[in-house]
């Protein structure tokens, strides 16, 4: 049975946006109507500034230059891995000049990337390497396979008898594959091998490459702690083969390029090797302390699990961190059993809880997360998406996120007259004028990628929808300009009022695929949830997305084990043309080096969550229901603020034993404190979270102090302006569950908690070690961001703000001839809650 769930902050009640005027607004609005424009920056620019984070990863920055090989001459090429040391399973920042222009006609003049174990200080051997899938074709330079007499120097695998040869992949410990398409180890699907990136017309190229630990490949054992004292995270290599236009018997094929693997013995020998120091994986702490369990939010599972291992250090308590939907985390708290954990991390409090502390904990946002190849023209980096065309995308509104559109299965009744896809709707275009150009609407992205299960992230998603007018209305099922509507099976939900923890799959639409069989007709059927799969947690929606797979299973393929004799299988996910996208926190989508779109605040400013732009948003934040307990607030997050922005609380009973209170305040002092210094090495906050200002950390220290004692402070009044968050109304959703997932227990380094449950699971989450779930150059569209400094883009805003501001100052000028006016409307907003849809 399906349960509906939703979440409103202001108690049901909708409170329209507030007017506010006073003589020192206008005066303020003079000023900057006054000050001049900036000179035009670039978006990068602003938004790396003051990146500690970043500055941190560049510390370790490696360069290693090419060699002359016999046919084509690398000794001008130089490659930079912008990160070597800290590192997890996360996204590296690989960029390269100095190779020659590659043609427009065929696979010549690129790279090829590959994570390898080994002990030998030199780099490891080719066996060692994960590279090579189940893909097929003619093209072996993305396998294992060496066609026989393509290569002079290659002896160890010249003799296989009638078949071609192949380099057998070793792991790190277990039996060798046997064959180049066996799986045991990784498969096209998920491995993070990078066959083919392309060079610019310069020279130069980018690409952010997958890092796998010894969690999420255990085959490599990245970071693993061996036994014994004094023992070492284990190091592994990132090794680049460049290609350049000859195979290694000197052949040319101008038509197609090369055709041979990189493992043959002379494209080999062309290899720079970067030695790639991992923190350690793994449970750090010792099992024999005193066990202290927290759960609840994502928004938490990075930063927590950086801290562990200093928290770990010293003490008599470990803390085991079990990632949920922080509605689960909520019950837990206020209704515990002798069995529950003894703090909760969520976002929304728990209204109804008496004896309770909260401590604010980590700043951080959601993100629409994208990696999006454009063949030859290289990778888009700059999107913006308005919230009605974010609408369409959760709400299943083009026909391709529903099903594979041909003859046989045309466009469903129920969405004819909408645009097939995102990248041929008019509104995306004009909002992104590198995509006004003839396409075909298959080649865009798919289903954007949701969370799986209950989350505060969800609500805060939908309240964002509603708090746009153009949004809003399209919820309701008034068409956009140009004719598209909501699909019908989410109109009836509610959604342009109610708020639910979760993304409903509503279309009910199922298309039927048939294969022949030796003469038998097979039938398979798919639907939404195949065609826009979720993902299990945000975490593994930001891996997905940075693998350019979806998960989506919309093709037929024989298959003889199956019942049926069918069987859904996903589409190869091909190099040049990987494009996914996702709601993804913020920290997954730094860790994984996703670019991040733009969108608009209560303004209509787009902006990217910034460390400067999130604090904006924190601090225009009104109150919860629970003072003290800042809500998120779309419909307030304005002058530069990020409208996504969540804080997420730790949130912790006074009813416990003493020494049980006194190391959960540990945590939070911790939190406030030393876990609030940016930086990549254990203990410190990762990228993706904004240091939480001194307010908040002042409120953290109160909530530790409360909590030792024992007793919760009466709350203090209210500021002006507080009170309740704007946005919806009480609502529902299909699906839903707790989003209960795996989460983090004394690791060091790594982890995410991802694994979550799938939509509907109601599951406990159990603490276990943290894991996670599991590019080609730049195109058009300006170099990428991190979550740095700035935020507001693009800078013609400040133009528009300009003359907006003088007329508002034309205004001001009136109205301040009625002052009682203006201190009778400033009263009102004082006792006004804030927020609502606008």
């Amino acid at each position: 049975m399906s349960i509906r769930q939703f979440r409103s902050w202001s108690g049901g009640s909708r409170v329209h946006r507030r007017v506010s005027v006073g003589v020192g607004s206008l005066l303020a609005a003079l000023l900057l109507a006054l000050v001049p424009l900036p000179p035009g920056t670039d978006r990068a620019q602003a938004a790396e500034a003051g990146s500690g984070t970043k500055a941190a990863a560049e510390d370790s920055a490696m360069t290693l230059t090419g060699r002359k090989g016999p046919y084509d001459d690398f000794s001008g090429l130089e490659v930079t891995v912008h990160q070597t040391k800290n590192l997890r399973a996360q996204g590296v920042d690989v960029t390269w000049k100095g190779r020659a222009a590659p043609p427009v006609d065929g696979f010549r003049n690129f790279l090829q990337i590959m994570q390898c174990w080994g002990d030998d200080p030199a780099g490891p051997d080719r066996e060692q390497c994960e590279f090579g899938g189940n893909r097929g074709g003619t093209h072996w330079m993305s396998q294992r396979t060496l066609p026989k007499g393509t290569d002079p120097l290659e002896k160890e695998y010249a003799d296989a008898g009638e078949d071609n040869p192949f380099v057998p992949f070793q792991p790190l410990q277990g039996d060798p594959t046997d064959s180049p398409s066996d799986a045991t180890y990784f498969s096209n699907n998920d491995t993070n091998a990078q066959p083919w990136l392309s060079t610019r017309t310069d020279g130069t190229g980018e690409a952010v490459f997958e890092m796998k630990s010894a969690i999420e490949a255990p085959y490599l054992g990245c970071g693993d702690v061996g036994s014994g004292a004094g023992a070492k995270p284990r190091r592994c290599w990132l090794v680049v083969v460049p290609r350049g236009e000859h195979d290694p018997d000197g052949t040319v094929n101008a038509a197609e390029g090369v055709h041979t693997s990189p493992l043959s013995q002379s494209n080999w020998d062309q290899r720079l090797v970067f030695p790639m120091e991992f923190g350690a994986v793994g449970n750090t702490c010792p099992a024999d302390k005193a066990e202290r369990r927290v759960i609840g939010s994502e928004l938490l599972t990075d930063a927590i699990t950086s801290w562990q291992a200093r928290l770990c250090a010293g003490a008599d308590a470990r803390f085991t961190f079990s990632q949920a939907g922080e509605d689960y985390a909520r019950r837990l708290i206020a209704k515990p059993t002798a069995t529950s954990p003894g703090m909760g991390v969520t976002v929304a409090p728990i209204e109804e809880g008496t004896g309770l502390v909260y401590a604010p904990v980590a700043v951080s946002a959601l993100t629409v997360g994208f990696f999006w190849e454009d063949g030859q023209a290289g990778q888009v980096r700059d999107l913006k998406l308005s919230p009605r065309l974010l609408a369409k995308l959760v709400t299943g509104s083009y026909p391709y996120d529903i099903r594979q559109i041909s003859f046989q299965n045309p466009v469903p009744d129920h969405l004819k007259g909408n645009a097939e896809s995102i990248v041929v709707d008019p509104e995306f275009k004009k909002l992104n004028p590198y995509f006004d150009r003839p396409t075909q609407p298959q080649l865009g992205p798919g289903g954007i990628l949701l969370q799986a299960g209950n989350s505060d992230g969800a609500n805060l998603l939908w309240r964002y929808l509603q708090s746009n007018a153009e949004s809003r209305d399209f919820l309701r099922g008034k068409p956009d300009p140009w004719g598209m509507k909501v699909n019908p099976f989410y109109r009836s939900l509610g959604l342009d009022a109610d708020a639910p923890l979760d993304y409903p799959k509503a279309d009910t639409t199922e298309t039927r695929m048939t294969l022949p069989d030796n003469g038998v007709e097979r039938a398979i059927s798919y639907g939404q949830l195949e065609k826009s799969p979720y993902a299990n947690d945000m975490h593994d929606g930001a891996l997905r997305v940075r693998r350019g797979a979806t998960g989506a299973t919309f093709l037929a393929a024989l298959d003889a084990n199956s019942p049926q004799g069918i069987k859904l299988v996903a589409s190869d996910s091909l190099p040049g043309s990987r494009q996914a996208y996702g709601i993804v926190d913020a920290a997954s989508a730094s860790r994984y080096e996703l670019d991040i779109a733009a969108l608009p605040n209560a303004d209509g400013a787009y902006v990217r969550p910034t460390a400067d732009s999130m604090l904006k948003a924190v601090a225009r934040m009104p109150d919860s229901p629970v003072a003290g307990v800042k809500a998120p607030s779309p419909a307030t997050a304005k002058n530069g603020a990020y409208p996504l922005t969540a804080v997420a609380y730790a949130v912790a009973p006074v009813d416990q034993p003493a020494d049980a209170r006194q190391d959960y305040a540990r945590l939070i002092r911790y939190a406030a404190g030393t876990g609030q210094t940016q930086g990549l090495t254990p203990g410190e906050l990762p990228p993706g979270y904004a240091p939480m200002p001194k307010d908040l950390r002042d409120q953290a220290l109160s909530a530790a102090d409360q909590l030792v004692r024992g007793k919760v402070a009466e709350p203090a009044d209210p500021p002006a302006g507080g009170g309740a968050a704007g946005g919806a109304a009480a609502g529902g959703s299909t699906g839903g569950g707790d989003g209960a997932g795996a989460g983090a227990g004394g690791t060091a380094g790594d982890g995410s908690g991802a694994g979550g449950a799938t939509a509907g699971d109601g599951a406990s989450p159990s603490p276990t070690a943290a894991s996670p779930g599991a590019g080609a150059g730049a195109a058009g569209p300006s170099a990428k961001t991190g979550l740095a400094s700035g935020g507001l883009t693009p800078r013609e805003v400040l133009g528009v703000v300009r003359w907006v501001l003088l007329g508002v100052l034309v205004v001001g000028g009136v109205a301040a001839l009625a002052g009682p006016v203006l201190l009778r409307l400033s009263a009102r907003r004082a006792a006004t809650a804030a927020g609502g849809p606008g």
